[in-house]
């Protein structure tokens, strides 16, 4: 039986509102809608969406603290949010990712863009792990659970995460990021090889998005990270992971 996903879509736009639950219940999406920031936060403790479409500007309580409120509830502290954002904002695209969104879109968009970042998203929630793209590891079953590289320890199945015996939270996409480089460690990757590998290889984006994350997993994890020993740049090029 086929599941049917859920999004919130929160605009405060008529015309805009329509065309978007429009595109997205042709898709086969289920769509609710609030056009204000109360009024979504409402909506997501009565029913948790599988993914929200978030406007940054919104009446009263605007799009980034929407974000950060959903991130505070257990039910949807993983949910995708992809964020809407006017042309030309830069910053509310980087604080938008530093509150917790996942992606986010430029006014004005197209259709398939928005399809495009709304499947990439669903689909990384479906695999966390990559699980959809990595072969099956040849390794004991109490082992294919478990990534341990240096002091970095990873319950894969509880998505657990510990640095030097300390438990750290992570939001999704953080989480995904550091998978992948740590499943790497030691080889140099390009912003474009993660975005792709991590984003989803139809997602949109500029590489900005990947600097953001890195910067907030050095918060995370370095003990210094104004001078990062395990997640380091190489310059001109990428970012490796030294475990």
């Amino acid at each position: 039986m086929t599941v049917v996903r859920r999004i919130l879509v929160v605009d405060d736009e008529d015309i805009l509102l329509e065309t978007i639950t429009y595109n997205l219940e042709q898709a086969g999406y289920r769509v609710v809608t609030a056009s204000n920031g109360l009024s979504a936060l409402d909506e997501a403790r009565r029913e948790p969406p599988d993914l929200v479409v978030l406007d940054v500007m919104l009446p009263g309580m605007d799009g980034l603290e929407v974000c950060r409120q959903l991130r505070r509830q257990d039910a949807t502290a993983t949910t995708p949010i992809v964020m809407l954002t006017a042309k030309g904002d830069e910053i509310d695209k980087v604080v938008g990712l530093e509150v917790g969104a996942d992606d986010y879109i430029t006014k004005p968009f197209g259709r398939r863009e928005l399809l495009a970042r709304v499947r990439a998203l669903l689909r990384r929630a479906d695999y966390p792990n990559g699980a959809e793209e990595q072969p099956r590891e040849r390794q004991p079953p109490s082992k294919r659970n478990e990534l341990v590289v240096g002091d970095l320890h990873v319950n894969l199945s509880g998505r657990q995460v510990t640095i030097r015996g300390q438990m750290i939270d992570l939001q999704p996409k953080q989480y995904d990021l550091l998978i992948y480089l740590a499943r790497n460690h030691g080889t140099v990757l390009t912003r474009d090889q993660l975005l792709q590998h991590v984003w989803g290889y139809d997602y949109v984006g500029d590489t900005r998005t990947v600097d953001v994350h890195i910067r907030w997993l050095r918060e995370k994890l370095e003990l210094d990270p104004a001078s990062p020993k395990l997640l380091q740049t190489v310059r001109g090029v990428g970012y490796v992971f030294r475990g």
